[in-house]
Parts: C-alpha cells; structure tokens; sequence
C-alpha cells in the first residue's frame, strides 16, 4: 500500500514509519515539526519508498498520486507542547482530522485516527472501557488537547457513517520508548532526564496517582493489527500494568543508579488520577497485548538517552 501518515515524524510515527517500510509499504510522511523531529527519520529519507513532505495539514491537502491507507496521528501530545500551542492542538485535531478524512474520501482509502487516553479525562471509572464516555472539563487547559481528540473521534465516525470511509480508532495509552524529546513534559523522559543529571525527581501532589506505560514497540504492532481489522469502533492500545508515580521514580532511580531525590510539587488542573486501559477488547478482536516488560523497555529507553542527549 502507499500510506499518508500525519506526524510522521515524531516519537510514534517515526517507529510506525520503520515498521510499516518494513512490512513492504510506500510511506509518505507529512509534518510540520512543531514538536516533531526531522532527525527521527533522517535514515528513512532517500529510501525508494519513503517520503517527507512538510506542511501544516490544517491547510487543504493536495498530494499526488494514488493514497490506499491514511493514518492521522499529527498532534502534539504532551502537556508541555499543547499548553504552549493550545490553538494548534485544537486545529489540527478538527480541521487536520477533516482535512485528512478528505483524502481518504478522494481515494477510496482506509482511514485510521491516532487518539488518546485523554478522551476519558480525569475518569471516574478505573481501568477504563472503550464504553466509558470520560470525565472531561472542556474549558480547562487541558481541555484543548481532550477535547480536538474527542472532536476528531466524532468527525471520523461521521465520515464512516456518512460517507462510507472505512475508519478507525485507538486510543493510545501512556507510550514510552527511544526518540522521545527529553523535555517534552511526560513522565518518562522527566524522570529519566532528572535521573541522569542526578537532579531531583519533579513528582506532582503525593505521587499517588497511577499511570500505566507501553513500550512504542508494542504499541506499533497494535497499530498495525487494527490497520488490517474490520474494526470500525475506538479500541483502547496500552499497557494495563498500573502503578503510582511516587513507584515509577523511584524505579528510575533504581535501573539509572542516580543519586536523585524525590521532590514533591502541587499538582496541575485536571491531572487525571488514575489512568490505565481496559485491553479486553484488543486481546479478543486483535489477538494483542504488550509483550515488553517495563524493565526491559525502561532499559532501552535509558540507554538511548544517554546517547542522543548529553546536555
């Protein structure tokens, strides 16, 4: 297939990228890099079947040239980005969500929507089912990011119904994996940054609220199983192996051997409480669940860290 993949060159889509030239597909990657990187997939230009264009694809998309498969995983993702660029966020999860719907429409191709865990807000629920409708505050500040995300689910199930677009949706649970920007705001690269630097652990309220972390490669073959299934309904993609904050640096501390401490600040508005996914739905209709354990892939993560980032 020839594939337009949006955010292409970010954390995720620069390892979705890899896997699917790996599988034998043509990969035209679109991004604006506002918060991702032409270094992520610097080894993949050139190649036969990959590449870059980049542009802002809350402008209409014109692109030469058959499209089989469009993947819209353009966003920024991390408090840090959409708090810094709200108007963005809100843009490029409507208009970039009708923009890439579109081409899907022109070519008969299938669609599939990167969304996120963020749609169940500070939930209510715990683990959360793709049947759980979320607990949002839409005019909060994180509002910008829960709410484009929830937009896009509904414009993308309005082309299903409307216009016949076979188009699918998953909802990305906390990921976690090499390529991350080490100051993008998430846990994972904070802890690992501040373990590295043997600075203090930054852990917002009393460090008893839960997260639940995917390593990017399992969540790439769940990408790639709900591409090739019939689905055509959200399914939740995410490690359901919980654990607080407070647990998760101290374990950073422990497989970095830093000698940080742990510092304690006030939590932000509407940082949800808990967060871990239901992947009942995944294990039946995909036959998937996460195979990288979180030492193992903490591992990997820490150890490219300390190559790519020595400042």
């Amino acid at each position: 297939m020839r594939i337009l993949l949006t955010g292409g060159a970010g954390f995720v889509g620069s390892h979705l990228s890899e896997k699917l030239l790996g599988l034998g597909h043509s990969v035209v990657v679109m991004d604006n890099l506002i918060t991702g990187r032409q270094e992520n997939i610097a080894h993949l230009i050139g190649g036969d079947n990959f590449e870059f264009i980049k542009y802002d694809v809350t402008k209409y998309i014109a692109i030469d040239g058959v499209i089989d498969y469009v993947l819209h995983l353009a966003s920024p993702a991390s408090p840090v980005d959409y708090l810094e660029h709200p108007i963005k966020t809100l843009k490029v999860g409507s208009l970039g969500t009708h923009n890439t719907l579109g081409v899907a429409k022109k070519y008969g191709a299938k669609f599939l929507l990167a969304s996120t865990s963020e749609v169940y807000g500070d939930p209510l629920v715990n683990p959360q089912p793709e049947t759980y409708w979320g607990n949002v505050n839409p005019t909060g500040p994180r509002g910008v990011y829960d709410e484009a995300k929830r937009f896009a689910e509904a414009m993308t199930l309005a082309y299903h119904r409307y216009h016949g677009v076979d188009a699918k949706i998953i909802r990305i649970f906390n990921t976690y994996g090499e390529r991350m920007r080490h100051r993008d705001g998430r846990v994972v690269p904070n802890f690992i940054d501040q373990a590295l630097k043997d600075q203090p652990l930054t852990v917002y309220g009393d460090g008893s609220q839960t997260r639940s972390f995917c390593h990017v490669s399992d969540l790439v073959e769940g990408i790639v199983r709900v591409m090739a299934s019939d689905l055509n309904e959200p399914i939740n993609l995410g490690n359901p192996a919980e654990m607080t904050v407070l647990e998760f640096a101290q374990k950073i501390i422990a497989l970095t051997g830093s000698k940080s401490k742990i510092v304690f600040k006030d939590l932000p508005v509407n940082d949800p409480k808990v967060r871990r996914p239901d992947i009942t739905f995944a294990k039946r209709k995909l036959k998937w669940e996460p195979k990288v354990s979180l030492e193992e892939g903490l591992r990997r993560t820490i150890e490219w860290f300390k190559k790519n980032y020595k400042d």
